[in-house]
């Protein structure tokens, strides 16, 4: 297991000088090894039908710091952009759209485009592992660690603009249709990004105490409430958009009679059967992949669920192409901006959201070790998990200072480090020249804005599910003790009550004064006990604190079988002895 150059002590190494670089690079780009290899790329390609001969043998591994061919390295490169595509544009779509802060379709597409450009390049500091000067610490793991933007925010960022307009903060207009909110987008990012110093502050703590801290028995029921509530949405835009008021109401007159609304190519009612197929050409797409398809179209079916029923919308006239046509060629970060603020009430909810992405990048990153083939304990590995966490936290406040939400450590690449065998850094740097690539170029980023409601509803969906199912699988690592399931039992009674009827705390503080601190402080409780995931952070980290552990006898699995063996013992005893007397008379 080769980590170098990644070592904690002094490095004492001879440095490469330019011109030993500069011969690398040149043979990387003459000659037939350096440029293609002898890599078998039929493999990539080669789909799984039933009729087809399977490879006997694997593909070569290539290790961190391996030699590996341009060429490869650009194509596995690309098939981890794809992979993070679909995850990482969502989130801007949902935020800016009617569930969130009504931003118009020029809006959307600069967030698009400048998430994209944003997760290549923090992705780029999570994979290079910068040290700091005259310290033990890192900043990122030096590993294939892409980050996108994170799911964890849609449902705060949601409830949070539900807050804004019911308050005044954001405007409405004399019918109560809502309207467009920058300053509403913009409190959300100062606020990220003031709560991103608590996962900076955190990093520097031993693993092993943040592990005992907040444990899979609190990070496992918290990711899957975030996946739950967010499948929400998905389906909601599967069956024509989400987002109240809008079509997803079927109001029998105004704009919103149809969905998107009127006047939108090829609207329909909300739940109309199109709508409907639309999302499933997308959902089956997907299943069809994951059975028949080849290696590359494995990690990249959620992008080729998508790509399908976006043709589908177009032959059908579902697309307007006027957003495209609008778009500007290029884009970059801060062409639009918003103006920054901190909105207390959501203060304690996004220190929730961080709590769960320093989580979920401690399994991440211990994920990508493992399918990298690196130790998983150790100096080194603590160093890297140290580094990582700093990174998460670091990349939130940048991305915040970018004018996007915050960002997480992805765990599909992991599936892609492990399909095709490569651990390379250069397939993580060439996934962030791609990146960056598709986000400057505008007209991409109006091409998926302009996508139909539902057919990024049946993408959306799986994802949200993905989400929930990772929840799941943390939960399983955890054994069944009494304490662990009355812990769970508490933590989730709480959450899915919050999930399923969201405003049920809307009515329990009555004040109705002109004191807006004490209103800000009462809307806060309001917004984190309206937040399933959030209050069942709070109340699994609690009971994990206060309860005593137990003898885990609980953890044996123990049946009724087992119950009654004793009794079969002696029933079969009693035979015995009876056949044995016969015997003898």
């Amino acid at each position: 297991m080769d980590d170098s150059p990644d070592t904690i002590g002094p490095d004492f190494t001879p440095r490469r000088t330019f011109a030993d670089r500069g011969r690398s690079v040149l043979r990387a780009l003459s000659t037939k090894q350096g440029l293609i290899g002898d890599y078998d790329y039929g493999f990539l390609f080669k789909p799984n039908l039933p009729f087809m001969k399977k490879a006997r043998r694997a593909a070569p591994f290539f290790g961190l710091n391996d030699r590996m061919p341009l060429l490869l390295a650009l194509l596995l490169g690309f098939q981890h952009a794809l992979s993070m595509l679909a995850g990482v544009i969502t989130p801007p779509i949902i935020i800016a759209g009617q569930g969130g802060a009504n931003l118009g379709s020029a809006d959307a597409q600069y967030l698009v485009s400048t998430s994209l450009i944003v997760c290549g390049i923090l992705s780029s500091i999570q994979i290079t592992r910068f040290h700091i000067y005259r310290s033990p610490y890192y900043i990122g793991t030096g590993l294939i660690s892409v980050v996108g933007t994170s799911f964890a925010i849609i449902p705060v960022a949601t409830g949070a603009f539900t807050q804004m307009y019911a308050t005044g903060f954001c405007p409405t207009d004399s019918s109560g249709l809502k309207l467009p909110c920058p300053q509403g987008y913009g409190a959300i990012l100062g606020t990220a990004c003031c709560c991103a110093l608590l996962e900076i502050a955190l990093s520097f703590t031993k693993p092993s105490i943040l592990k005992k801290i907040f444990p899979p028995l609190v990070t496992g029921p918290t990711v899957m409430l975030i996946g739950i509530s967010l499948i929400e949405s998905g389906f909601q835009g599967w069956a024509g958009g989400s987002g109240s008021p809008g079509c997803i109401d079927r109001p029998d007159s105004g704009p919103f009679r149809v969905c998107p609304s009127e006047g939108a190519p090829h609207a329909l009612p909300w739940g109309s059967a199109e709508y409907i197929g639309l999302g499933f050409s997308v959902f089956i797409t997907i299943i069809i992949c994951e059975r028949f398809g080849s290696p590359i179209m494995k990690s990249c079916a959620v992008v080729l669920g998508l790509l399908v029923g976006c043709i589908i919308a177009g032959a059908t006239g579902y697309f307007s192409s006027a957003g495209i046509d609008a778009a500007p060629a290029v884009s970059f970060i801060w062409v639009k901006t918003f103006p920054l603020s901190v909105y207390g009430p959501i203060v304690l909810p996004l220190l929730a959201v961080y709590i769960v992405l320093m989580m979920e990048a401690i399994g991440d990153i211990t994920a990508t070790c493992d399918v990298s083939k690196l130790s998983v304990e150790g100096k080194l590995f603590d160093s890297r998990i140290q580094g990582g966490v700093l990174a998460d936290g670091f990349n939130g406040l940048l991305a915040g200072l970018c004018t996007i939400t915050p960002m997480s450590t992805f765990a599909q690449n992991n599936g892609v480090i492990a399909l095709t065998r490569c651990a390379n850094r250069k397939a993580g740097y060439a996934a962030c020249f791609f990146l960056v690539v598709m986000g400057i170029f505008s007209k991409f980023a109006a091409a998926l804005v302009a996508i139909p409601a539902s057919v990024l509803g049946g993408m959306t969906t799986f994802l949200f599910s993905a989400v929930a199912v990772s929840g799941v699988r943390i939960i399983s690592t955890v054994p069944f003790t009494r304490r662990n399931r009355f812990i769970l039992t508490a933590a989730l009674a709480l959450g899915f009550g919050a999930t399923l009827v969201p405003n049920w705390f809307s009515f329990v503080f009555t004040y109705a004064g002109d004191n807006r601190a004490k209103q800000g402080f009462f809307n806060a409780i309001v917004l984190v006990m309206e937040t399933g995931f959030a209050v069942t952070a709070f109340m699994a980290i609690i009971l994990n604190l206060i309860l005593p552990e137990e003898i885990e006898d609980e953890a044996v699995a123990f049946t009724a079988n087992d119950a009654d063996a004793p009794d079969d013992q002696e029933e079969w005893a009693r035979i015995r002895r009876g056949k044995e007397g016969g015997e003898k008379v």
